[in-house]
C-alpha cells in the first residue's frame, strides 16, 4: 500500500488555506486602517482644546477652522490621512480617498468628537 496524499485531498487543503487566507487578509487590512484613526483622534483632541480656549475668550465655539491655532488640513494633503472640519458643536475627520497620505482609504469614513461631552462618533467600526 502506498503512503501519501491524493490529488483531491491536496486540492481541498489548498482551497481551505486560500479561504482562510483571504478572510485573514480582510481583517488585517481593517485593523491597519483602524490604527490610522490615531492621527484623527490626536488632531480632533487638539481641535477640542483649541475650541475650549476659543470659547473661554469669545464666549462660544467657532465654526471656522482658520480661527483656531491648530494645524489641521481642510483638504487632503500628502502629510495626513484625513481632512478636518469644525462646527459649533463638534470636530469631524474624513478619510482621504484621493490626494492624501499613501495609502489612500478605500472609503471616506468619518470620525467626530463632540466638544461639550467628549463623545466619539462617526462611521461604525472606526472609532
Amino acid at each position: 500500500m502506498k503512503k501519501g496524499f491524493t490529488l483531491l485531498e491536496l486540492i481541498v487543503v489548498v482551497i481551505i488555506v486560500g479561504v482562510l487566507g483571504s478572510l485573514g487578509f480582510a481583517q488585517y487590512t481593517k485593523v491597519v486602517e483602524k490604527s490610522r484613526t490615531a492621527e484623527a483622534k490626536a488632531i480632533l483632541g487638539a481641535l477640542r482644546s483649541a475650541q475650549e480656549a476659543y470659547r473661554l475668550q469669545y464666549g462660544g465655539y467657532t465654526a471656522t477652522l482658520a480661527n483656531l491655532s491648530t494645524e489641521a488640513p481642510a483638504a487632503c494633503s500628502s502629510v495626513y490621512y484625513f481632512t478636518y472640519g469644525v462646527s459649533a458643536t463638534s470636530g469631524t475627520a474624513t478619510r482621504c480617498t484621493t490626494g492624501g497620505k499613501s495609502p489612500q482609504g478605500a472609503a471616506a469614513y468619518t470620525l467626530t468628537l463632540n466638544y461639550a461631552t467628549g463623545e466619539w462618533g462617526g462611521s461604525a467600526g472606526y472609532y
